[in-house]
């Protein structure tokens, strides 16, 4: 299992991999645009060649993009949906010209919607989104906190929407604070065998394709999304070791979305873990 954060593209994209290995990170994700909007970056030939040649320079090789957070492929609005699938599009096109691994969005909100028809348009959105398209980096959907109206608080509505999809090419991102707060509980190695039994019968392990891993600031079941840093929230840092030792989950990459004064810390005490599950 390998570590990293999220880190900014301040002053250029092409700064992400040595904020990256400063940080001490293993791998790392970022975003290629403002995630509150705006017209992106152009990725002209030297941005991207300069990016190849910083992540070959820090030995990084395995990195991520999420989209921005205004994202909703479930709305019952036309013109924010057709924004949403435009703008997930253009970001799999991007992402895939720096040769990112895997993109990850939010899914969206039944918001003033039955659920059922929510779900439909989300599986409307995917196939319009992935039609036609052949790109490098895959299409990774995030479970969510439980706050709201959110969709994909259970595993059982992702994989409904996963079944539903026309496309078989997208994945999935799983959040441990976001699945903390919506009920699963990960603070000991039966919780982890559990989760690991209702991953196997609902997404499966062959649809995961990262992890996020975020320490939560709030209860468990509390449907709210509050990251901290690792072992000093909620889940601890027993919950952290659980997830590490277990075989299934210890495969992926995990990325941290903590505060950005500790971060560094954050990705040391998850290296120790696995020091100490390696020995």
């Amino acid at each position: 299992m390998n570590f990293g954060a999220h880190v900014s593209i301040a002053g250029g994209i092409y700064n992400a991999p040595e904020r990256a290995i400063n940080l001490g990170c293993e791998c790392f994700q970022m975003f290629t645009r403002s995630p509150r909007g705006g017209k992106p970056p152009e990725l002209k030939d030297e941005i991207v060649e300069k990016f190849f040649e910083n992540c070959k320079h820090a030995s990084l090789t395995n990195y991520y993009v999420h989209t921005p957070y205004f994202i909703n492929l479930a709305s019952h609005k036309s013109e924010l949906r057709e924004n949403s699938i435009n703008l997930v599009r253009e970001e799999l096109s991007r992402s895939s010209l720096l040769k990112v691994k895997s993109m990850m969005t939010h899914i969206g909100s039944s918001k003033d919607m039955k659920r059922s028809d929510a779900i439909e348009n989300v599986v409307d959105s995917l196939n319009r989104v992935l039609d036609a398209y052949d790109g490098h980096t895959e299409l990774l959907l995030e479970n969510t906190a439980g706050q709201g109206h959110t969709i994909g608080i259970t595993f059982e509505e992702i994989a409904e929407i996963l079944n539903k999809a026309e496309s078989k090419k997208i994945g999935v991102c799983i959040d441990t604070a976001h699945m903390f707060a919506s009920g699963y509980d990960l603070r000991t190695d039966k919780d982890i065998k559990d989760l690991e039994n209702i991953i196997k019968n609902t997404v499966t392990f062959d649809k995961i394709k990262l992890i996020h891993g975020n320490d939560s600031k709030v209860d468990f079941n509390s449907g709210k999304d509050r990251h901290e840093h690792i072992g000093k929230g909620k889940i601890g840092e027993g919950g952290f070791r659980s997830i590490i030792n277990n075989k299934q989950l210890n495969k992926f990459d995990m990325i941290v979305e903590t505060p950005p004064e500790g971060v560094k810390e954050d990705i040391q005490v998850l290296k120790e873990l696995r020091d100490k599950a390696e020995s």
